[in-house]
């Protein structure tokens, strides 16, 4: 890609904000779950990151591999498990699903994100992916699958999705083993020693509790959304099902944690806006330290937010209600990339 290429793809931002704050000292924006895919809508041929990126200076997208994904099926109740994968299964899909990933990233002239150094880079403008899975099924076939992961370059790990896996359980099915096993426990911990963050989404109330009590760095929930009302069970329609409690986000919160914020129109609301004000209020309820952005864009079926631009208009209706530049910083970047570089510094050699 040439100059006039990058230029007419939006990638030379600083151009755009030649005049006024904004050329100074812009506000870059993160999104903690992602997806991607190769076939569909909004594959990755059809809808390439770099320009998706570009239009909403997004510097620091986490881009979720779905590792259980060859397994599910969509019912009128979600996703479920539709097979059961057998020994290597799920290495070899996260194998050459990762190398996909990577050659696209590659193709669109974006940097990986895989070490703190890294992170601060995006935090001053410079684009950069975090490679992350969603369901670590593939540490079923043994521990030493973590480094070969970290080898990847993956640096974002979510310990279950909607399979089951030998680490723990799932809030959308039946409990089965209590919250971790002691499996799910060593992947904690394995990911605090490798330097990877370790994501609680779709676990259950106990799961989440025993890796709060397990890990030594702070963790994140990468997105859905937070209920005072009450209190998520597998036999709930799944949008109520996969919520987190209030009391659950507290107490990640508690621990320097993240929550992110999905963009599902059923229960943000159906415009930028309205998820602007539903993250204002979750960062009310957790404190600003302990909220971010988590879409889940092309994961949901109605969503709010389409693309990354979508995201610039969330921050626009920050700015036009008056909220303070500091807290828009910490819930547009600041929050994901303290927690990411935390987890990347915690490496034990």
């Amino acid at each position: 890609m040439d100059r006039r290429q990058l230029i007419k793809a939006g990638l030379a931002w600083p151009l755009a904000f030649a005049d006024g704050a904004a050329a100074k000292d812009p506000i870059y924006i993160a999104d903690m779950h992602y997806h991607l895919l190769f076939l569909g809508p909004n594959s990755a041929s059809t809808r390439p990151l770099a320009g998706n990126m570009a239009g909403g200076q997004a510097t620091l997208v986490a881009w979720s591999l779905v590792g259980d994904l060859p397994w599910l099926a969509a019912t009128p109740r979600g996703f479920k498990q539709a097979g059961v994968p057998g020994a290597q299964d799920t290495v070899n899909w996260l194998q050459q699903e990762m190398q996909r990933v990577k050659a696209h990233i590659a193709e669109q002239k974006l940097k990986i994100a895989t070490t703190p150094e890294h992170v601060d880079a995006a935090l001053r403008g410079e684009p950069h992916v975090v490679l992350a899975v969603e369901g670590a099924s593939f540490a079923d076939d043994g521990i030493a699958q973590l480094q070969a992961a970290y080898d990847m370059g993956i640096r974002h790990i979510q310990l279950v999705h909607y399979i089951r896996n030998a680490i723990g359980d799932v809030q959308t099915e039946r409990p089965r083993v209590g919250g971790l096993t002691d499996l799910g426990k060593r992947v904690v911990e394995e990911c605090n020693r490798s330097g990877i963050l370790v994501d609680l989404a779709h676990a259950t109330s106990d799961a989440v509790a025993q890796a709060l009590a397990i890990s030594k760095v702070g963790m994140v929930w990468s997105h859905s959304s937070v209920t005072r009302t009450r209190r998520p069970q597998w036999t709930m329609p799944v949008t109520q099902s996969r919520q987190l409690a209030l009391e659950d986000a507290q107490a990640i919160a508690a621990k320097g944690g993240v929550i992110g914020l999905w963009a599902l129109r059923s229960d943000v609301g159906a415009t930028p806006e309205a998820y602007a004000d539903r993250v204002s209020e979750l960062a009310d309820w957790l404190g600003e330290d302990h909220a971010a952005f988590g879409t889940d864009m092309n994961g949901l079926v109605a969503p709010a937010l389409t693309g990354f631009a979508d995201l610039r208009r969330v921050v626009e209706h920050m700015q036009r209600r008056g909220i303070d530049e500091t807290r828009i910083r910490k819930l547009a970047i600041e929050n994901y990339a303290r927690v990411l570089r935390q987890a990347m510094e915690a490496r034990q050699a």
